[in-house]
């Protein structure tokens, strides 16, 4: 929404480009247009606080469903790589039985008696076993979780990297929206100011006012390209309110920056954009560590060669109770039955059917395709980068050759102009003029923001 200032500078530019002499005594005629410009202004302000690209950006990646689904994915990775380390821990059991028995049963001192009465026997132990080699196995574990871990976090970069990149371009849209429905009001003014100048001259009798009608009527049509303009715009902030996953996108504007080409647009080196990325994007990054995870799992099945080594204690007590006869107390029992242990265990495999050996060819198979994932990635990567550095340049082509036509169409349209003010050009070449002008202009702001654009994107692929 234009100040009241900017509406004033609007006018005297428009004033200087018509010839109107009498700027100061013609501004009461748009007196209550500038009030109404104000209120306008001042209604939009209370509505609602323009966004910047960076809370833009920042509310997309909080809100998008894609980053949190990637977040709980990366959790996981995360408990996975914590479990592996916590394997390398000894483990430690405890156990309780109740048993009861008639007949032929075992006695308190380990022989069997042939009784009716009824006996009962209760058993505590508690044990703890620790690998002290499994061919290494937990530790080539705990590597593939980490390289889990590490493609997972990549991934939440990619995920919002591409997010970035969707405002980004929305934003640009949406800025382009409001730079076109800005020219289609500027155009429409000037023919609303044409009007008033020729009603003046109607009144004072030096035209006729049939001539009227073709200035009515290319107002008529401006007024038709600037709704057709604000409505491009709605839809555009629909968009990016949708990408911000935003509930209501009616109070939802955006800052227009100051100076948007003056910033450092620098069209960088294809070649150069291509060795960074390398070493920097996420989905080369993720193929990295998901081949060095695969690589680990080959490690993980050889291991099954190897003969594991394991050392185990133990430590138990129990106490036995027969009717008929005197038992000793629970505790005095459970006391004097304590009981432990401790030994090693060696499992040395022979043969399981080439479970082994096949796990290990599936392993390095899926070795060999990770590879060909990363190579495709980076082929991939490189053709983004070229397609995005050739874009770029042929953006700026295009808005090189919009700037100069439009100096050459605004010098067409002030020479047509001219020879209207004095009669020597027809109202349908003034408007000729003018459409071409108003083309011109926007084919310069979709060049100008087409060519920030793909340099943005070739900034993001660095």
């Amino acid at each position: 929404m234009c100040s009241v200032s900017d509406l004033l500078t609007k006018y005297k530019k428009m004033a200087k480009l018509n010839h109107i002499t009498n700027f100061k005594s013609s501004f009461g005629r748009y007196r209550g247009l500038l009030l109404f410009a104000l209120l306008l202004s001042l209604t939009a302000t209370a509505q609602s606080t323009p966004w910047t690209l960076q809370q833009c950006i920042d509310t997309a990646l909080v809100n998008n469903r894609n980053v949190k689904q990637q977040a709980l994915t990366k959790k996981n990775k995360d408990i996975a790589y914590e479990q592996a380390r916590k394997n390398l821990l000894p483990d430690l059991n405890a156990s309780a039985s109740h048993n009861l028995g008639w007949g032929r049963a075992l006695s308190d001192n380990n022989t069997y008696l042939n009784s009716t009465a009824l006996t009962q026997r209760t058993n505590f132990s508690i044990s703890s076993n620790l690998t002290l080699f499994d061919g290494l196995k937990m530790k080539y574990n705990i590597d593939a979780r980490m390289a889990d871990l590490k493609a997972s976090e990549a991934d939440v970069e990619k995920i919002k990297q591409d997010i970035i990149l969707s405002v980004s371009s929305a934003y640009l849209q949406v800025l382009l929206n409001k730079e076109l429905l800005q020219v289609a009001s500027d155009q429409l003014v000037l023919t609303n100011l044409k009007i008033e100048q020729r009603k003046l001259m109607v009144e004072n009798g030096k035209m006729a006012e049939g001539e009227m009608y073709e200035l009515q009527a290319q107002a008529s049509k401006e007024e038709l390209n600037r709704i057709q303009s604000e409505n491009t715009l709605k839809l555009s902030l629909l968009d990016l309110a949708q990408i911000l996953e935003l509930n209501d996108y009616s109070k939802l504007d955006i800052v227009v920056p100051e100076n948007l080409i003056q910033s450092e647009l620098q069209l960088l080196n294809p070649e150069n954009v291509y060795s960074s990325a390398l070493t920097h994007r996420p989905e080369i990054i993720s193929a990295q560590y998901q081949l060095q995870s695969f690589e680990k799992n080959v490690y993980i099945s050889k291991s099954g060669y190897y003969p594991q080594l394991s050392l185990g204690a133990s430590l138990g007590s129990s106490y036995y109770n027969q009717q008929g006869i005197t038992n000793k107390p629970f505790g005095e029992q459970i006391s004097d039955k304590v009981g432990a242990g401790i030994g090693l265990n060696l499992n040395i495999p022979i043969f399981n059917k080439f479970e082994t050996r096949n796990q290990v060819r599936t392993s390095e198979i899926n070795v060999e395709n990770s590879k060909i994932n990363l190579e495709s990635k980076k082929i991939e990567l490189r053709k983004s980068i070229q397609q995005a550095y050739y874009n770029a340049v042929a953006a700026k082509t295009k808005w090189d050759a919009a700037q100069k036509s439009e100096v050459a169409s605004r010098e067409a349209y002030r020479f047509v102009n001219q020879k209207y003010e004095n009669g020597r050009a027809t109202a349908y070449e003034l408007f000729q003029a003018k459409s071409n002008l108003t083309q011109v202009l926007s084919e310069v702001s979709q060049g100008k923001y087409e060519y920030v654009f793909r340099i943005k994107i070739l900034e993001l692929l660095k």
